[in-house]
């Protein structure tokens, strides 16, 4: 039996332990002691002390470089067993992988090579294409997007960084050509969309009623653009896969406008004198003489942005009559206050029109409060998404007074801000912001300098990519954000941090010269 019991036992146990397990079988038959049970309990006992030792041991263990590695075991008879030189057991279980991230901008430092190599690469990670449905009115804003901003819903966000990127394909657009003929009508345009599910039905043009005199064209002739009335400024297009309109839950109409970009538009910028709404009769709803300019000027072989707009949203409305629909306008800059009076005129000429909804980045003020009253009135819905340091997006409306030169730029905003809430306050002369705001800051981002310049500030990317980075106020910047770094880095080089500068080289030696030339297209949106 026990001849038995000694064969099986040392049949299970690796030669190197036979010996120890031996050793102790021997000194309990010494003591006459029942064999089973106590070698069971004994051998057990002292194997789990052994097994804490090497663990405390292996825990203790601080540099995997040591020349001479602590002994994680001793044997009676057979000397040390070491642990293999290299890694050490953290690194070897790889708990780094499972391991909560502690801070966004720890997680997205240079050292996480993996990530920054994603986030310089032109291939996109994909946030899930959630299904709306019944709630698409909500992100539409039809409660003023309340509780969806702070934190910022996923789908919303991924709402308005899309809609961000059909203003980009805009710019894209106009400036692949931005030449517009005099003598006859211009040519349909080709639009490089975001998205392949929206169609392109119709090219938008806005036409300044200033003029600069015609000796300055025959001086500069390659800059006939730059003095040119009427430019191609946007289009409006139409949701027309059936997939999406199913996730979306409406077949969903784009007016997407661009910013200012010729020297007439930053003319009729700067006639900033508030004027009556030719339509209103009431005399206190006032908006700003320029872009009222922009907005209802004819050009020579193109109709006025507002009779393009209302003409083409009729068209399509009537085209899909018995659809779920909804109208989405938005823009950047001086786009960003033309969308407020396209919506402004599709739901005083459109009848029956479908719920409306403005996202406009880096906007200015364009009206008085009586403007504003009007479009709450008429329950045309506006997200207005602010960069803090953009100061585009507190005029026009008051004066810096010398004194204030010296303060620095939080103090400075700090009495904008001020100036502007009085004005609005006590005076219908005044401009007014209007609709439901969602303010980002350049501080916020890991990547961008916190002392950014002005250009950095009012960018459109750089817009996108704050928002796609937002989480909440208490926590500014997710970690896991997934828009590419690369645009950014090709537009605000200068301002972006010269860590991930320096770093986008070393990761993209293969791709150095894509930095230096623009990049041409639209990226697809960073949270489909």
């Amino acid at each position: 039996m026990q001849m038995q019991m000694q064969m099986g036992i040392s049949s299970s146990l690796p030669p190197q332990n036979l010996h120890v397990f031996q050793a102790r079988r021997a000194s309990f038959m010494c003591r006459k002691s029942p064999p089973q049970p106590l070698v069971s309990s004994a051998s057990s006992t002292d194997v789990t002390r052994r097994h804490l030792y090497n663990l405390e041991k292996l825990l203790q263990k601080t540099n995997q470089t040591d020349p001479e590695p602590e002994p994680v075991m001793k044997a009676p008879s057979n000397g040390l067993v070491r642990t293999n030189k290299g890694k050490g057991l953290l690194e070897g279980l790889n708990i780094s992988r499972i391991w909560p991230e502690i801070s966004a901008a720890e997680d997205m430092s240079p050292r996480h090579l993996n990530r920054l190599q994603r986030l310089l690469s032109m291939t996109m990670e994909y946030s899930p294409r959630n299904n709306l449905g019944s709630r698409w009115r909500e992100y539409h804003g039809c409660n003023d997007w309340s509780g969806l901003l702070d934190p910022l819903d996923e789908n919303l966000r991924r709402e308005v960084v899309r809609y961000g990127e059909f203003v980009q394909a805009a710019y894209q657009a106009f400036h692949s050509n931005p030449s517009m003929s005099t003598d006859e009508a211009p040519l349909p345009r080709h639009v490089l969309l975001p998205e392949r599910s929206y169609k392109v039905t119709k090219s938008l043009y806005a036409t300044a009623s200033v003029a600069l005199p015609k000796w300055v064209d025959d001086v500069a002739p390659s800059l006939g653009w730059m003095t040119q009335q009427s430019s191609w400024i946007g289009f409006v297009a139409v949701c027309d896969d059936k997939r999406e309109i199913q996730r979306m839950g409406r077949r969903d109409i784009v007016i997407a406008l661009r910013g200012t970009a010729t020297c007439m538009e930053w003319a009729e910028n700067f006639r900033a004198q508030l004027v009556q709404i030719s339509e209103s009769y009431d005399s206190t709803q006032k908006v700003g003489r320029g872009f009222l300019s922009l907005h209802k000027t004819p050009g020579a072989h193109v109709p006025s942005l507002a009779e393009s707009v209302v003409e083409e949203v009729q068209r399509l409305i009537e085209m899909y009559k018995g659809e779920n629909l909804s109208i989405t306008i938005t823009g950047h800059s001086l786009g960003a206050a033309l969308s407020l009076l396209v919506a402004d005129e599709i739901s005083s000429c459109v009848p029956q029109v479908p719920p409306i909804a403005v996202f406009s980045f880096g906007g200015p003020r364009v009206g008085n409060k009586g403007f504003v009253d009007r479009l709450n009135e008429k329950n045309i819905k506006v997200l207005r998404i602010v960069n803090n340091q953009d100061l585009i997006t507190k005029v026009p409306g008051a004066f810096i007074g010398e004194g204030m030169k010296q303060q620095d730029e939080e103090q400075r905003n700090e009495s904008f801000v001020s100036v502007f809430d009085m004005l609005e306050t006590n005076n219908l002369q005044a401009y007014s912001h209007v609709g439901t705001e969602l303010r980002v800051d350049i501080k916020m981002s890991p990547y961008l300098k916190p002392n950014a310049d002005m250009a950095c500030c009012h960018d459109l990317e750089a817009y996108l990519h704050l928002v796609d980075g937002f989480l909440s106020m208490d926590c500014p910047f997710r970690s896991n954000a997934k828009r590419s770094l690369v645009k950014l880095i090709h537009y605000q080089k200068s301002n972006v941090k010269q860590l991930y500068t320096h770093k986008a080289l070393t990761l993209n030696l293969e791709r150095r010269d894509s930095f230096s030339f623009p990049i041409s297209g639209c990226l697809p949106s960073p949270s489909r």
